[in-house]
């Protein structure tokens, strides 16, 4: 081989290969978890923080840019087991394999926020947070249920503010753990417990503050779904103000702590009883005030009504009615009068043209023609009758059936009942039926016989009244 043969090379330069390492690794790797122990920790006075991620077997380097790192009130430390989010890049300048770090959490509290956060999500994708199911409060509660320990200081913090701003309404404890194992299922049956029974009209579940782990107990799926479920108004009022649990987001109310849970649940009676006062004071003085505008409003109205009294205004109203009720009696006398003489002209006129005697004439000519017509009618009809009864006769001649009972009979065949005319229309030993003057007869065709001709010149039907050969 010649060296004008030799594969041309094409060398990658360390920036290049570095370059596309980098973005290969970036590719392939999406964003993703780290769990390891902090190691080789420096801050530079730039604020960024570099260490390294490391298990029993193996590390990896890692940055925290200033960016990120001022938003964690607690940065990692030498040794502790941390969570670490981020992806997956190559610091160019030294071929260094590292992840970009954009949030830590120390590994117990993180693992425990995850489930939170996919808990928190899950159900909110399901409606248990809605807050179109959420229900307002009762104002003025007959019972208020407390589910708690019986013996913590959230209780002796909700006796204490019902006792300070309502010591007339009665509270129901339902005593349970509120941390620890088997905490959740306990609270969630006694959920289920007061949402049957409905001795309360409003629930409160209050715990006093703790950290992630002491809360773990309202943080369970099956106390969200227990509170879902309540059919009595629930609020809660767990930890400080900075906690939030499963349970606040699936409450009715959520509350800072368990003082403010009760405050909220409760009615102030010093302040209701201030209210009611104060109303009843702007009752009376908008009352005094209502009466003194219609006093008022009544003496102007008298005033005018005396301006304007109808008495006057009656007296010329009547006396006009006076001379109109005179004006009309006059009027009817005269037209009455003058009815009176055009109905004695008018009687005269008639008495004068009465049709009486037209009307006895046309009654005697009347009574003669409704005679004559009641002869003829009967006369009609007699001759009618006879008539009807010769053509019956004659009808009754001419029957067929009347033929049948002479002696003659019809010949058919029985399925489509055709009429047999000639002897040659039947077959030998086909079944004919004969049509009789009483009755049918099913007949067997022996033998077809050819035709007489004396019998086939004479008439295919009788006439009336002859005689059969």
């Amino acid at each position: 081989m010649t060296a004008t043969s030799a594969p041309r090379r094409e060398p990658y330069t360390v920036s290049r290969l570095n370059q596309e390492a980098r973005a290969l690794l970036e590719g392939r790797f999406p964003a993703l978890w780290v769990e390891g122990e902090v190691s080789n920790l420096t801050r530079p006075s730039s604020g960024h923080l570099y260490f390294s991620l490391k298990d029993a077997r193996a590390q990896i380097r890692c940055a925290l840019f200033q960016n990120r790192a001022v938003l964690f009130r607690d940065c990692p430390r030498n040794g502790q087991q941390v969570l670490a989010r981020g992806r997956v890049s190559l610091y160019e300048p030294r071929g260094d394999y590292q992840i970009i770090v954009d949030y830590v959490e120390e590994a117990g509290a993180g693992a425990l926020r995850r489930a939170y956060d996919e808990l928190r999500l899950r159900l909110e994708r399901e409606g248990c947070f809605a807050p179109e199911r959420k229900r307002p409060l009762p104002r003025f509660p007959r019972r208020i249920g407390v589910i708690t320990s019986a013996t913590g200081a959230a209780i002796r913090d909700v006796l204490a503010t019902l006792g300070r701003r309502c010591p007339s309404l009665p509270v129901l404890l339902y005593p349970v753990p509120v941390q620890g194992e088997g905490a959740a299922e306990r609270i969630a049956r006694t959920l289920r417990l007061a949402s049957q029974r409905r001795d309360c009209d409003v629930v409160l579940l209050v715990r006093g503050g703790g950290s992630l782990e002491d809360l773990q107990a309202f943080n369970g799926e099956i106390v969200a779904r227990a509170i879902f479920e309540c059919a009595v108004p629930l609020a809660t009022g767990i930890g400080h103000e900075t906690d939030v649990t499963i349970a606040d987001f699936a409450a009715d109310l959520r509350a800072a702590t368990p003082t403010a849970a009760a405050e909220l649940a409760s009615p102030d009676f010093a302040e209701w009883l201030a209210k009611v006062r104060w109303l009843a004071e702007r009752l009376q003085q908008r009352t005094r005030r209502q009466i003194s505008d219609r006093s008022q409003q009544l003496e102007a109205l008298e005033k005018r009504l005396l301006r304007l009294h109808p008495r006057g205004r009656l007296h010329g109203h009547a006396q006009r009615l006076d001379e109109l009720e005179q004006r009309l009696q006059r009027a009817w006398r005269a037209q009455l009068q003058r009815s009176r003489t055009r109905l004695t002209g008018l009687t005269q006129r008639l008495q004068a043209r009465t049709p009486l005697l037209r009307v006895r004439h046309e009654g005697r000519r009347l009574d003669a023609l409704s005679a004559r017509l009641r002869l003829a009618l009967r006369q009609n009809a007699r001759l009618a009758s006879r008539r009807l009864n010769q053509l019956s006769g004659q009808l009754h001649a001419l029957s067929p059936l009347a033929t049948l009972h002479r002696g003659y009979a019809i010949l058919r065949r029985p399925d489509g009942g055709v009429i047999l005319r000639r002897a040659g229309e039947a077959l030998t030993g086909e079944i004919v039926e004969a049509l009789l003057g009483e009755g049918r007869l099913r007949c067997e065709v022996k033998a077809v016989c050819p035709s007489d001709p004396a019998v086939a010149a004479s008439p295919q039907h009788p006439r009336p009244g002859s005689r059969p050969p």
